[in-house]
């Protein structure tokens, strides 16, 4: 972000020049953190889900506990989407 920043400040100090390529990688750096947070977070969950599946076959009884780690990696895309709106803000 510093970079960004720094690179807008140069741009306006040169003409603008650069200013569209500081827009252009933030919004690059926030779609890069969406994606990849929401591609990591489903990758989790097919392996979660899978081993759950296994599990909640054989013990039926630690269903809570199969769905808490089914929910975990969704904090991952909410920290992916927060850092998407702080790069980009």
């Amino acid at each position: 972000m510093a970079i960004a920043e720094e690179a807008a400040a140069e741009g306006a100090a040169a003409g603008g020049d650069v200013a569209w390529q500081a827009t252009v990688g933030k919004a690059l750096a926030a779609g890069l953190a969406m994606g990849l947070s929401a591609i990591g977070a489903g990758y989790a969950q097919a392996k979660i889900g899978s081993a759950g599946a296994g599990t909640l076959a054989e013990r039926p009884e630690v269903s809570i506990w199969i769905i808490t780690l089914q929910a975990l990696p969704e904090v991952i895309v909410l920290l992916g989407f927060v850092s998407a709106i702080m790069i980009s803000g």
